[in-house]
C-alpha cells in the first residue's frame, strides 16, 4: 500500500513538472528564456517546452500599448501657466532589451513622456501650443522614440489631447483678439480713405489739364443739385467757365 502511493506521488509530481514545462505562445507574444538566471534566447511564438527549476521565461506582448500622459503643468516661453496631457503609443521592438536594459519599461516609458512632454512644451509660446499641436507631436515623438530605442521601444505616436487654460487667461486672450480686429479694422479704413484721396488727386490732375472736362463737372454737379428738394442754391462758378459761354460780341 505505501508503495502505490509513492507512484501515486510520483506520478502527481511528474505530471507536473510536464505542465510546468509546456508553455504556449500567442502570435503577439514573444517568450525571454534565462537559464540559471542567465539570458538564453528569445522565442516564440508557438509551443515551448522550458526546464523547470532551470529556465525561467518571461513573457512580453509586442501589441501596441496606449498610454495615457497625466496633466502636466508647464509654463510656457511666455510665462503663462497651462495644464497638457498627451496620450502615448508604443510597442517593444526588441524584446531582449525591454527586459535586460530597464526594470519595468512601461513605467519608464510613461515617465519619460512626462518629463518630455513639460521640457518640450516649456520652450514655445502659448500661441504655438494652439496652432502647431502637429508640430509639437512630431517633435515629442522624435525625442521619446530616441531615448526610448535603448530599451528595445518604438514610440509610434505622441497626440496632445488638451491645452488647460486659466479663466483669466481665456479673459485675456479674448481681449487680445478683440483689439486685434479693431486695429485690422482701422488698417483697413486707413487703406481705403489712401485709395480714395489717391483717385482724387487722379481726377483733380485731369480736370485740370482740360478746361472743358472742368466745365462738364460742374455741370454734372449743378444737374445733380438740381435735384435736390432744397429752395436755395449757391454754387461758385468760375470766371473762366462764364467766358467760355458768353457769345461772341458783334462788331
Amino acid at each position: 500500500m505505501g508503495g502505490l502511493a509513492i507512484y501515486i506521488l510520483l506520478a502527481v509530481l511528474l505530471i507536473a513538472f510536464f505542465v510546468s514545462a509546456i508553455n504556449i505562445l500567442r502570435e503577439y507574444e514573444r517568450g525571454v528564456v534565462f537559464t540559471l538566471g542567465r539570458f538564453t534566447r528569445v522565442t516564440g511564438p508557438g509551443f515551448i517546452l522550458i526546464i523547470p527549476v532551470i529556465q525561467q521565461m518571461v513573457r512580453v506582448d509586442l501589441r501596441t500599448f496606449v498610454e495615457d500622459v497625466p496633466t502636466q503643468d508647464v509654463i510656457s516661453r511666455d510665462n503663462v501657466s497651462v495644464k497638457v496631457n498627451a496620450v502615448l503609443y508604443f510597442r517593444i521592438v526588441d524584446p531582449e532589451k525591454a527586459i535586460l536594459n530597464v526594470e519595468n519599461y512601461m513605467e519608464a516609458t510613461s515617465q519619460l513622456a512626462q518629463t518630455t512632454l513639460r521640457s518640450v512644451l516649456g520652450k514655445h509660446e502659448l500661441d504655438e501650443m494652439l496652432a502647431e499641436r502637429d508640430k509639437l507631436n512630431a517633435d515629442i515623438q522624435t525625442i521619446l522614440d530616441e531615448q526610448t530605442d535603448a530599451w528595445g521601444i518604438k514610440v509610434a505616436n505622441v497626440e496632445i489631447k488638451h491645452v488647460d487654460i486659466d479663466e483669466s487667461m481665456v479673459r485675456a486672450i479674448a481681449r487680445q483678439a478683440e483689439a486685434e480686429r479693431y486695429r485690422r479694422a482701422k488698417i483697413i479704413n486707413a487703406e481705403g480713405e489712401q485709395q480714395a484721396a489717391e483717385k482724387l488727386v487722379e481726377a483733380g490732375r485731369i480736370l485740370s489739364g482740360d478746361p472743358r472736362a472742368m466745365q462738364l463737372r460742374y455741370f454734372a454737379a449743378l444737374h445733380d443739385i438740381a435735384g435736390d428738394k432744397t429752395n436755395t442754391i449757391v454754387f461758385p462758378l468760375p470766371m473762366d467757365l462764364i467766358e467760355g459761354v458768353k457769345p461772341a460780341n458783334k462788331t
